[in-house]
């Protein structure tokens, strides 16, 4: 019986790197045929290996992972060939996680979790011994596209921070801070008076503050937009955030750089 086969495709390379190791560890028998650094080479390997799984990172450079899925799907309906099953990663996006729950074969958070992983594996598996044809339809893919560039309805912002300091505890006006920064227990809060550790993820924070004023430049950073002086633009599709004054600079990731291009 022939190995089942996959692409990933990601414009960072560790995330790249990580997803490839967990699915050797949790699914030994699927073959990783190409790796995609950008949307436009995912095309082109996807095109050429006719890989049976997609796992497509929603910002890439070139094209994104919707429009990747639009054109293998329609190359793959042109040949005659089965039509590849689907699963997109995002890193903390709201709009793609509402989007891919509208039917797609299923979505990722990034960075990976093996056990949230180890779930897509088991239905993945399910799929592929399905009649062809239960991957995601084109149809599906307009819909989820639509859905991305919709603003997103959310309930009430966060005013206030808490945060210890010292000995007591600070309330941060949240138009106050200049930038989150996150590890795997805690988040920094900077603000213009200092900073604090908080016990709260960069995720939790992302979805309760203003997505016009704070954005995610980083999977472990937030910035607010009203203290970002310039974007300092760098090799191989990356960037630096230079702040009002302030000497420290921010990393921009190439996922994340489209939000800069008219800076």
């Amino acid at each position: 019986m022939n190995k089942p086969t996959a692409l990933i495709a990601d414009d960072e390379p560790l995330l790249r790197e990580r997803l490839a190791g967990l699915l050797q560890r949790l699914w030994p028998q699927l073959q990783v045929v190409a790796q995609a650094r950008q949307g436009l080479e995912a095309v082109a390997m996807a095109q050429a290996h006719a890989p049976q799984v997609l796992f497509l990172d929603v910002h890439m450079p070139g094209l994104d992972g919707v429009q990747v899925a639009q054109q293998v799907l329609a190359h793959a309906q042109q040949t005659a060939r089965p039509r590849p099953l689907v699963v997109f990663a995002t890193a903390f996006d709201r709009y793609a996680v509402q989007a891919f729950e509208q039917g797609a074969v299923d979505y990722v958070l990034k960075p990976y979790d093996e056990a949230r992983l180890a779930d897509t594996v088991a239905r993945l598996r399910e799929r592929l011994s399905a009649p062809p044809g239960a991957g995601l339809q084109p149809a599906l893919l307009q819909h989820l596209a639509t859905l991305l560039q919709q603003p997103h309805v959310a309930g009430p912002k966060l005013k206030w921070i808490k945060a210890s300091v010292g000995n007591s505890v600070r309330l941060i006006p949240v138009e106050e801070v200049v930038y989150l920064r996150s590890d795997e227990k805690y988040t920094l809060v900077v603000w213009a008076g200092g900073e604090a550790l908080i016990r709260k993820g960069l995720k939790e924070l992302a979805e309760e503050l203003d997505g016009e004023v704070f954005v995610q430049v980083h999977r472990s950073v937030i910035v607010n937009l009203h203290h970002v002086a310039q974007v300092l633009r760098g090799a191989n599709e990356t960037a630096d955030i230079q702040l009002r004054g302030r000497s420290e600079l921010l990393p921009v990731s190439r996922s994340y750089l489209h939000l800069f291009k008219q800076m």
